[in-house]
């Protein structure tokens, strides 16, 4: 069972599009894992940062890369056409040579993009099963007509199929909704902004829904966010970090430092170990941050002395 680290942004950080393909670069020529985008459709009104749409980003990291996996964290699937979405996947994993790491979850209800596309909240959870249905078995190279309540495809195909069979399909959300669709259709589940202590008992029901409906999760494709600074906790960045992630992390409202981790290297690797302890070994981790400099700093001391650590034996992971 491997563990393994990758990065990951939610608004773009970087002054310029150059700094961003530095840090890319440097991710490329270290020991990254992969690299997660956050989803959002639209602008958010409390950041002047932009927001990179999903799969094009996921498009040009194909091109860039040559090494890295990369993955969305996560897709809100209700938001997009399920045949268009397979399409852009399987264009995206062949061009890549099988890089590409699809993680799909429904969105929040509250989530201003539901007006804004004129879409309806309510029942997005079964339009996303309908789209999952669809989505994998065009994947699996299919001929796909599809009647349901939400979607109806007639005699679809997509070219090229995916490089990587069976596609990767990483799904998000903690619900009992959430824990059945990562049983039926997936074969990983990617955590949010939550503490060890409230994905142990994620990972141990989706362990048991598996085995009600007769088929597993591997091992290792539970995954879990972590945001990390070098530093001190009463650095002003960490101050506006973790005042942020409390805003964010609406379940149950965790302590930040249940979650953040903020110290050394031996800081970070212990916050790893908490998640471990509990069933996950994927980690999209996310530097505090706020110049080109400091994001590059972070990453190259987590390159140097957390990775080396973490990953051990360098072996490849999902």
């Amino acid at each position: 069972m491997s563990v393994r680290i990758g990065l990951g942004m939610a608004a773009f950080p970087f002054s310029s599009t150059r700094a961003f393909w530095r840090w890319v670069e440097l991710c490329e020529d270290g020991d990254v894992d992969s690299l997660w985008q956050s989803d959002r459709l639209l602008a958010s009104d409390a950041s002047p940062r932009p927001q990179l749409e999903t799969m094009s980003l996921m498009a040009a990291l194909a091109g860039a890369t040559e090494r890295l996996k990369f993955g969305m964290n996560v897709v809100v699937l209700p938001l997009r056409d399920p045949i268009a979405l397979a399409a852009e996947c399987a264009t995206i994993d062949f061009l890549s040579d099988g890089r590409l790491l699809p993680a799909f979850g429904v969105g929040g209800n509250a989530s201003p993009a539901w007006a804004a596309t004129g879409r309806d909240p309510r029942g997005r959870g079964a339009r996303s099963n309908e789209a999952l249905e669809i989505m994998t078995a065009l994947w699996r190279g299919e001929r796909v007509t599809f009647e349901g309540e939400h979607y109806r495809v007639a005699d679809a195909s997509i070219a090229p199929a995916p490089v990587q069979q069976p596609m990767p399909l990483w799904i998000g959300g903690s619900s009992r909704a959430a824990i059945r669709r990562t049983v039926r259709y997936g074969n990983g589940w990617l955590g949010g902004l939550q503490t060890p202590a409230q994905v142990a008992p994620v990972v141990a029901s989706i362990r048991e829904e598996a085995a009600r409906q007769g088929t597993r999760i591997p091992d290792d494709h539970y995954g879990a966010n972590i945001t990390y600074r070098f530093g001190s906790w009463d650095e002003p960045e960490v101050e506006r970090a973790t005042a942020a992630f409390g805003r964010l992390a609406v379940q149950d409202r965790p302590d930040p430092r249940d979650h953040v981790a903020v110290g050394d290297a031996s800081d970070i690797i212990r916050r790893v170990e908490e998640y471990v302890a509990v069933g996950v070994t994927k980690f999209v981790v996310r530097p505090i941050a706020e110049s080109d400099d400091e994001l590059m700093e972070q990453t190259r001391r987590l390159i140097d002395e957390v990775l080396p650590v973490v990953h051990g034996d360098g072996g490849d992971g999902e």
